[in-house]
């Protein structure tokens, strides 16, 4: 009974999370944030928790769908919905594709393979001249259905729904056969080939269902803020923050993602706007004169990416299951 109760009471939650805080566009733009990095950190979390497939280039999917959809909305009065499902069939053309082809490597000979097919859709998306090459695409108008897209409360909606879709797939995966293959690869290919598990056809069935879901998350993010290019949504940067957001909340589990993007994306965007450094200067903890004054004055807020790399060294070192396992085992 509690294993129900508490998805229904966070989902209600997140349902009215709007409204408490005040239909606020910064809190709300932070949180539409923190469901597309969990949706996106859940569906990598299929081949890669999962199957024990650490993908580097998940970025591609992404923006497979925020393309495909901006492409076929620029100037062309199509229904949004058959422009996001366009985008579904790109990137899992690209992971079909891809994943006949890389899925024969292991280990980080796979790792390095997948950021070449990443770099390909990034180069070729940047020298193409229908994707808008470096300037990017920029979507000036758009309705659907007479709602309101100009306010960020239907994409918090949207995401909030992307999101429950990537986890109800990953519960139903974890709970099938299929679940148990991907499991059985992640722990020995060889000896679960032996046992006549087909490896090659659910490691792809495995990236095919994450490209999809990715490409949806893409496609929505693409229509929220209406300006893409190579490097907003096809940055090896991006695929590199959705591993850490699963390896942090702990991978091969529903809620590990969730729990990465919350402790996460706020983190990032207190280090970005630098209110870490304002306060410890303005409570005099340490001085705005000094050389460490000057670095989180200045420095900090583009430190992010630092701060996500010492995060998760510290996890591998001492939480190897993520937060949610140190729960767990305290539990």
């Amino acid at each position: 009974m509690k294993k129900i109760l508490i998805p229904i009471s966070l989902l209600l939650l997140a349902l009215f999370l709007p409204e408490l805080v005040g239909r606020n566009p910064y809190f709300t733009g932070i949180m539409i944030n923190v469901l597309m990095m969990a949706s996106l950190a859940s569906a990598w979390n299929i081949p890669g928790g999962y199957a024990g497939q650490f993908s580097f280039g998940h970025a591609a999917y992404f923006g497979a769908g925020a393309y495909t959809t901006l492409i076929l909305l620029s100037g062309n009065p199509i229904d949004p919905l058959l422009a996001l499902l366009a985008g579904v069939v790109t990137a899992s053309l690209i992971a079909l594709i891809t994943g006949s082809i890389v899925f024969r490597l292991r280990g980080h000979y796979f790792a390095l393979a997948s950021i070449a097919v990443a770099e390909i859709v990034r180069l070729s998306v940047l020298n193409l001249q229908f994707t808008g090459g470096a300037q990017g695409i920029l979507l000036s108008d758009l309705t659907f259905h007479g709602i309101d897209l100009n306010s960020k409360i239907p994409f918090y909606y949207g995401m909030l729904m992307i999101l429950v879709l990537s986890m109800g797939t990953t519960a139903y995966i974890q709970s099938s056969r299929m679940g148990y293959y991907l499991q059985a690869i992640r722990e020995d290919q060889d000896a679960a080939a032996s046992l006549g598990i087909n490896v090659a056809l659910y490691k792809n069935r495995a990236l095919l269902v994450s490209a999809a879901l990715s490409s949806v998350t893409g496609s929505l993010y693409g229509l929220y803020i209406r300006f893409i290019d190579p490097g907003a949504v096809l940055d090896l940067r991006l695929s590199i923050e959705i591993i850490l957001t699963a390896i942090i909340g702990g991978v091969g589990t529903i809620w590990g993602p969730v729990l990465g993007a919350i402790l996460l994306v706020p983190l990032a965007e207190l280090l970005r706007s630098n209110v870490i450094g304002d306060t410890l200067i303005s409570m005099g903890i340490v001085s705005d004169v000094s050389p460490v004054g000057h670095f989180f004055k200045e420095g900090l807020a583009h430190a992010h990416v630092l701060v996500y790399g010492v995060i998760t060294v510290v996890c591998i070192l001492f939480m190897p299951q993520g937060v949610l396992g140190i729960t767990r085992r305290r539990k």
